[in-house]
């Protein structure tokens, strides 16, 4: 099913799409926006949102979902598949959500965490033996760290690892040249990460890196299953979010959006050339955690519903509510530089001037004051390099989430969705 512009639930609509097996809310229930406390002419300038950044050039397609209360009352979707791709965006487009990856991935071992196999306080070396001598870089070379990186540290970004952003990081460099180094899959890439330095002490900072990469790697050892088998079998199996993968397969590859970069030296969206890291999701045998998953509008709303709904959606429960709520609780008391991430001016979370702190996977709003949004404290979110972005609202029950294929935007998107998601509200819930 394609959805006409723009798709606000009414009693009509919700029911036929309930039945609709290949729709974007299958297997979620619908609801018009005023059976929830929202208004259906004010969710309209949602699409007319979208619209406007595809008839001016800003964006290829974006599709973009909202829901209260658990009911799905907003979809829409605008625009093509890419520039080199005329085809119609539809409900079921398929796309790179990178870092959103992240969620998903420490959600996997916070199941394990609850089953015992691990503690937040154990090192990750009980796991990875080559992580048992790590160094840290300072001024006067690499000295051994003083402190063991643990699961607590990793599942936070404190753990002292990086990503390579930093041009004039000579740590990131050496991360950048490890690169040069092809992993065939998560064993070599451990082994090539071990020997890389640490940018600080475990525990002593946050900084956004490849520390949920390495999770996937300790999901894989804890588990005895490949990572993308684990993720198969515990997530998406069991909330059937069934267009959810590392690796595309080949009769599915139609429907991929194509990726696209904003090109600052004459303002303009190009396509990200065929190839690369950035474009290869066929054949994957390097599962990472903190990047690599391709999902749809609809999957991903499932795994954010569940995360909503305490760990649970339509009788599979995957975390315990109170998981759910530690996961999503402010872990910086204490820890210093929390600042931006780095990966691109859009996914710059959390906030250098200390509205948003991190929890256990997710980035936690901890001052709306400060964000200049009207975004209830405790509300928890993150999002990828190519714009896409999710957000979960536990006082007024919200749950947003947008797909859009365009890495290093330089538009307010995010902040926009924000505002014309909350305008829509007619009624608010009690403060929990």
């Amino acid at each position: 099913m394609i959805f006409s512009r723009p798709l606000v639930f009414s009693t009509l609509s919700a029911a036929l799409l309930a039945c609709s097996m290949h729709s974007a809310v299958a297997d979620l229930e619908t609801a018009t926006p005023e059976d929830v406390g929202m208004s259906s002419e004010r969710l309209e300038r949602l699409s007319e949102l979208n619209q406007a950044y595809v008839d001016d050039g800003k964006l290829a397609g974006i599709a973009t979902m909202v829901a209260r209360r658990g009911k799905i009352v907003h979809v829409d979707v605008a625009g093509s598949y890419g520039l080199d791709n005329e085809q119609a965006l539809t409900d079921d487009t398929l796309f790179r959500i990178f870092s959103m990856t992240k969620p998903v991935t420490s959600v996997a071992l916070m199941m394990l965490y609850e089953e015992g196999a691990f503690k937040l306080k154990d090192p990750v070396s009980k796991f990875l033996p080559q992580f048992a001598e790590l160094k840290v870089w300072t001024e006067d070379g690499q000295v051994p760290a003083t402190t063991p990186m643990t699961m607590h540290h990793l599942l936070t970004h404190t753990s002292g690892l990086s990503y390579g952003f930093n041009p004039e990081d000579p740590v990131d460099e050496l991360y950048r040249a490890a690169r040069e180094q092809p992993s065939e899959n998560l064993d070599d890439f451990i082994d090539i990460v071990a020997t890389l330095p640490l940018v600080a002490e475990p525990g002593s900072r946050w900084h956004y890196s490849i520390a949920t990469d390495v999770l996937g790697a300790v999901a894989e050892k804890i588990s005895g299953q490949p990572f993308d088998e684990f993720l198969q079998a515990r997530i998406f199996d069991p909330l059937e979010m069934n267009d959810t993968f590392f690796s595309v397969p080949a009769d599915e590859l139609d429907r991929l959006a194509t990726n696209h970069t904003w090109d600052y030296t004459d303002n303009t969206m190009k396509v990200v050339p065929p190839g690369g890291p950035l474009n290869t999701y066929t054949d994957v045998t390097l599962f990472l955690g903190g990047q690599g998953l391709v999902s749809t509008l609809g999957d991903y709303m499932k795994f954010a519903e569940m995360m909503r709904n305490g760990g649970e959606l339509n009788g599979a429960r995957l975390l315990s509510p109170r998981t759910v709520q530690f996961m999503t609780q402010n872990h910086m008391d204490g820890i210093r530089n929390v600042g931006a991430s780095g990966e691109s001016p859009t996914t710059s979370l959390p906030t250098s001037n200390g509205s948003t702190g991190f929890g256990l996977g997710f980035g936690v709003l901890i001052d709306p004051i400060k964000s200049g949004t009207m975004t209830p404290r405790g509300t928890y979110q993150w999002g990828g390099a190519a714009g896409t972005i999710f957000w979960i609202d536990p006082v007024e029950d919200i749950v947003v989430v947008a797909m859009l294929q365009l890495m290093s935007s330089p538009w307010p998107l995010r902040e926009e969705l924000t505002i014309l998601t909350y305008q829509a509200l007619t009624e608010l819930n009690e403060s929990p």
